[in-house]
C-alpha cells in the first residue's frame, strides 16, 4: 500500500502543478486535486480552506498527501507563475532533496542527511530552514517519531532498513527560521475526551472514522453537517484540546522567499522513492 499511495500522491502533484496558474482560486485547485486523488482510489490529507487566487510571479509551494488505509504518500514541489526569476532558489531545494535521497539507506545517520541538505542549499547561496524537517511516516501517523533534519543537528540516529521517511528540504532567502503565524484552518484529532453535546459527539466520531489522526479541513465535515454545526464543534473541540489546528508557518523574515521539495522514500540499500512519477 505504501507504493500505491505514494504513486497516487506523485500523480496528484503533477496534476496539481498544471492547475497552479494566474487567476486560479486556491480552494478550487485544492478541491480538484482532492477529487483527483479520490478518483485514483485514495483519500487525501487536507488543504486549508483558502479563497485567495494565484497571482503573476507568485512563488507557490504545492504540498500534498494521499493515503490508503493510513499508508501515506507525502510530496511537495515549488512552482513560479509566469516567471523564472527564482529558479536558483527552486533548484536549491530540489538539488538538496536529490542529494538527500541517495543517503536514505540503512545505517545512514540522520545528521548526515541534514549535513548534505544544508551543504547543498548554502552552496547555492541560500539558507536551509532549520526548524522545519522531514519525518518518519507510520500508518495513520504522518509525522512519526523520527526527525529528518535540514541541517547537521548532531543526531547520530541511524536509519533502519524498511522504514518510510519524508525528506523535505526548504531553501530560504531569509533567516532560515519559521515562526507560528495565523491559524491555517487545517486540523487533526489527537486527544480523546468525553464530549457532552450530541452534535459535537457525532462530529468527533465522524472525524475519528474518516481521518483518524490525519489532517482535515472544516469543509470535509460538510455537507454531512451544516456549516454552523461544524464551526461550533471545531471551536469547542479545539478549546477542549481534543483537536489541534495547525498554524501557518511563515519565515521570520517576512520579506524573504522559500522553496520546498519533498518525496516519500522507503529506506533500502537502493532507496525507493515512492512518490516519484516515471517520466
Amino acid at each position: 500500500m505504501w507504493k500505491k499511495a505514494g504513486k497516487i500522491a506523485g500523480l496528484a502533484r503533477e496534476f496539481g502543478s498544471k492547475l497552479v496558474v494566474e487567476g486560479a482560486n486556491y480552494l478550487e485547485v485544492s478541491k480538484k486535486i482532492e477529487e483527483f486523488i479520490f478518483k485514483q482510489g485514495a483519500k487525501y490529507t487536507a488543504f486549508p480552506d483558502d479563497q485567495n487566487t494565484f497571482k503573476n510571479e507568485d512563488l507557490i509551494k504545492l504540498d500534498l498527501g494521499a493515503q490508503i488505509d493510513g499508508f501515506i504518500g507525502d510530496t511537495a514541489i515549488t512552482l513560479e507563475i509566469n516567471s523564472n526569476k527564482n529558479e536558483d532558489l527552486i533548484k536549491a531545494s530540489k538539488d538538496a532533496l536529490d542529494v538527500a535521497i541517495k543517503l536514505a539507506k540503512p545505517g545512514t545517520k540522520v545528521c548526515e542527511i541534514g549535513e548534505a541538505v544544508e551543504s547543498t542549499i548554502t552552496s547555492a547561496g541560500f539558507k536551509p530552514i532549520k526548524n522545519l524537517s522531514g519525518h518518519k511516516i507510520d500508518q495513520y501517523i504522518l509525522h512519526s517519531t523520527l526527525t529528518i533534519p535540514n541541517y547537521n543537528n548532531k543526531d547520530n540516529t541511524e536509519l533502519p532498513e524498511g522504514i518510510v521517511i519524508a525528506i523535505e528540504p526548504f531553501a530560504s532567502t531569509g533567516s532560515g527560521w519559521v515562526k507560528e503565524g495565523k491559524p491555517s484552518s487545517n486540523y487533526r484529532f489527537f486527544n480523546p475526551k468525553p464530549i457532552r453535546e450530541q452534535t459535537t459527539r457525532n462530529i468527533i466520531k465522524f472525524i475519528q472514522e474518516e481521518f483518524k489522526t490525519l489532517p482535515f479541513a472544516k469543509r470535509h465535515l460538510i455537507p454531512k453537517f451544516s456549516n454552523a454545526q461544524a464551526t461550533l464543534a471545531l471551536f469547542n473541540l479545539e478549546k477542549a484540546g481534543v483537536i489541534y489546528q495547525y498554524p501557518q508557518l511563515p519565515e521570520k523574515d517576512s520579506s524573504c522567499l522559500v522553496s520546498q521539495h519533498e518525496h516519500t522514500i522507503l529506506v533500502k540499500d537502493k532507496p525507493i522513492v515512492l512518490t516519484k512519477v516515471d517520466e
